[in-house]
């Protein structure tokens, strides 16, 4: 059983049943995310993990790229792709646990709840030497088995029902954007949902797909080679696959991308709602899968990959204009 569900049979978070093992293979961390983030291309090969209660996101490569700030980093490299929020990560681990002869080592980090934001596992090929004086460095003085988490508070509140919100307002300002990032600035304004704010956009920029569409999409852009981008977040990162996808196999409730150097494993089960959600930009805008749980909060993204200063792939536009979508939403 892995740690996080044994964790929560337990009725504690995965981070307090990390920190349990201090002394006895796992270590503290002292958790500077961004001198972290710099060290990490060090370790050379390496397997980044994040996830999410539904979706789980693993690339192989180097930590290159790295960029920091005072509000967050991002790390660009070939292979790895994250975009991080400081605030997020509070709480960090060397983990190390014996297999037969093997050893597996690992950094976990966690927010203040004891949710798992991010993992870098070493593979056969890390630098193990530099991962040690990473720990060395990094190594926190008090190296407790308790840790103090905080309870989840209410996120703050947002409009009970899209009657209090002026939609066409908000419709003016999604058909004015010129970046996709602008987005987030009409959640804010609006104080709105990224769920909210799809559901209530005409069939212009938002439409909802039937519960096939996330396993046929991905069938297809197998059998036509067409490149994608797969979105998944954490509380404190979003990790992004960027490339062509091959194996796409159903095991139970999972649908999992079993490819070399990318593996993502996704709840069915855990989806509620699928869309296909249009954004304006510079060079005409871009078509997104998205992903909602029953609390509809989002899971995962797709879109077709693209480069700044591009337009959208058209063969990806012509996919997901042709999904199946739910009876009431014809094409636009």
């Amino acid at each position: 059983m892995r740690e996080r569900e044994l964790a929560a049979q337990l009725g504690i978070s995965e981070a307090e049943f990390v920190a349990a093992w201090c002394g006895l293979g796992n270590t503290r961390l002292n958790v500077r995310v961004n001198d972290v983030l710099t060290g990490l291309e060090a370790l050379g090969e390496v397997m980044a993990l994040t996830r999410n209660e539904s979706a789980v996101h693993e690339k192989v490569g180097v930590y290159d790229g790295v960029r920091t700030s005072q509000r967050g980093a991002i790390v660009l490299g070939e292979d790895i792709d994250l975009r991080i929020f400081h605030n997020n990560w509070a709480h960090g681990f060397a983990v190390e646990k014996r297999d037969g002869e093997r050893i597996g080592r690992s950094l976990q980090f966690f927010d203040k709840h004891g949710t798992a934001v991010h993992k870098i596992h070493l593979r056969p090929d890390s630098n193990i030497e530099a991962y040690e004086r990473l720990v060395s460095t990094f190594k926190a003085d008090i190296q407790g088995q308790t840790l103090d988490v905080e309870e989840p508070s209410r996120e703050q509140e947002l409009p009970a029902s899209l009657s209090d919100v002026d939609i066409a307002d908000m419709r003016d300002k999604w058909a004015a954007m010129n970046d996709v990032h602008q987005f987030v600035g009409i959640l804010r304004k609006f104080r709105v949902s990224r769920h909210q704010a799809v559901s209530a956009m005409d069939e212009e920029f938002a439409w909802r797909l039937d519960d096939s569409a996330l396993v046929a999409m991905l069938n297809l852009v197998s059998m036509e080679d067409i490149p994608i981008m797969c979105f998944v977040g954490s509380p404190g990162v979003i990790q992004i696959h960027r490339g062509p996808v091959k194996e796409i196999r159903s095991m139970g409730p999972w649908i999992n991308i079993l490819d070399p150097g990318f593996h993502m494993h996704l709840r069915l089960d855990h989806i509620s709602e699928l869309w296909a959600v249009r954004k304006p930009n510079r060079d005409g805008h871009v078509t997104s899968l998205e992903a909602y749980n029953r609390d509809k909060k989002l899971i995962i993204q797709f879109f077709g990959d693209r480069r700044e200063g591009s337009d959208e792939r058209g063969d990806w536009r012509m996919l997901m204009e042709n999904l199946p979508r739910l009876p009431g939403h014809a094409a636009a």
